[in-house]
């Protein structure tokens, strides 16, 4: 198991069994310790549970960032109830650290299971990981997006941004 993946597995058990945050402890590997966004994505029985992330970093390292979401992933996505105990054992983690994003003109510099999007309008901003199970067309890929900021599907004047993902589960 990579240590980003033991990580935020301890930091939500521990959180909800305890109600305790804790950002680990020992020596990290380098790649842990620069700043980077981080989506933490909760699986339960393959299907999704729970997933937050930031897109550019809020905390000193992604150690930090991993652990922050993770627990967000566990207790506030509005989409799910929070994490209960008896579904720790069921819970599989995936950890993505994203690279800088870089803009782009259109969709043609897309690739759905290379790149993520983050999509933006105004004060409005949409974000999908790459490689994301069912999403199979980048036009797919960007209407997602764009539903998730809230931007109508008829709007065309977008800024359209790319980035990539290490993955870890």
């Amino acid at each position: 198991m990579h240590p980003f993946v033991d990580l935020v597995r301890k930091a939500v058990e521990l959180y909800v069994r305890e109600g305790r945050v804790e950002a680990g402890t020992g020596e990290l590997p380098a790649e842990m310790l620069e700043r980077a966004g981080v989506f933490v994505c909760l699986k339960k029985k393959g299907r999704l549970r729970g997933c937050i992330g930031t897109i550019e970093p809020a905390t000193a390292c992604a150690a930090q960032e991993a652990v922050r979401n993770a627990i967000a992933s566990a207790s506030e996505d509005p989409r799910f109830p929070p994490v209960a105990e008896h579904e720790l054992d069921d819970l599989d983690y995936s950890v993505d650290v994203l690279c800088p994003p870089e803009k782009i003109k259109d969709f043609s510099h897309l690739d759905v299971k290379r790149y993520g999007v983050i999509v933006v309008k105004g004060g409005r901003k949409g974000l999908l990981l790459p490689d994301i199970e069912g999403v199979d067309t980048v036009e797919d890929q960007v209407r997602i997006a764009m539903s998730k900021a809230g931007i109508p599907p008829w709007e065309n004047d977008l800024d359209l941004y790319r980035f990539e993902v290490k993955r870890y589960s």
